[in-house]
């Protein structure tokens, strides 16, 4: 096993949380600027690139044994995040902009799962706030998220039928 430093992180884990953290970041920005996440900004472009770097640096982390539930969601992230860039220039068809809103979406939300997990099961130090990633309070954090994914959606679809999807013109240049 790895040498442990900060927070118990071996050093990949810390790479890994401070690229998860900036991409966290990004993703917040670029919903709140622009109402969604997509490669056509530069908030969307830092979310989407460090979100694959966390992925990436994700899978040599096995703090808990072999490949498990971390790595397939890493997994099922990059093919998030695929999707959302397929449909992103228009790949997908007519509905390419409501798969990009989902897709980019979940992509967000797949970084909020670890992050309450490995937050409540490291902190405090010494008296983790719970026992570990099994535990019922972890299943009730996620449910909750999965409710303001499917709400954040929701109003995406709404503001894109409404014919007010961010285009290269309405981007700053200095996003």
């Amino acid at each position: 096993m790895a040498a442990t430093g900060w927070l118990g992180l071996t050093s990949l884990g810390s790479v890994h949380t401070a690229i998860s953290l900036i991409a966290v970041f990004a993703g917040i920005v670029a919903l709140l600027r622009y109402k969604e996440i997509t490669l056509r900004t530069g908030w969307g472009q830092v979310f989407v690139w460090t979100t694959v770097l966390t992925c990436l640096t994700g899978f040599g982390i096995f703090q808990h044994g072999g490949f498990g539930k971390p790595h397939v969601l890493g997994i099922v992230t990059l093919l998030a995040l695929a999707a959302g860039a397929l449909a992103g220039r228009g790949r997908l068809g007519k509905n390419s902009r409501y798969i990009e809103a989902v897709a980019y979406s979940a992509s967000f939300l797949f970084h909020w799962i670890p992050a309450f997990t490995e937050t409540l099961t490291r902190l405090p130090l010494g008296a983790p706030l719970l026992a570990d990633a099994e535990a019922p309070e972890l299943k009730a954090i996620t449910g909750v998220l999965f409710v303001l994914y499917i709400a954040g959606v929701a109003l995406q679809i709404r503001r894109l039928r409404g014919g007010s999807p961010v285009s290269p013109a309405q981007v700053p240049a200095s996003s």
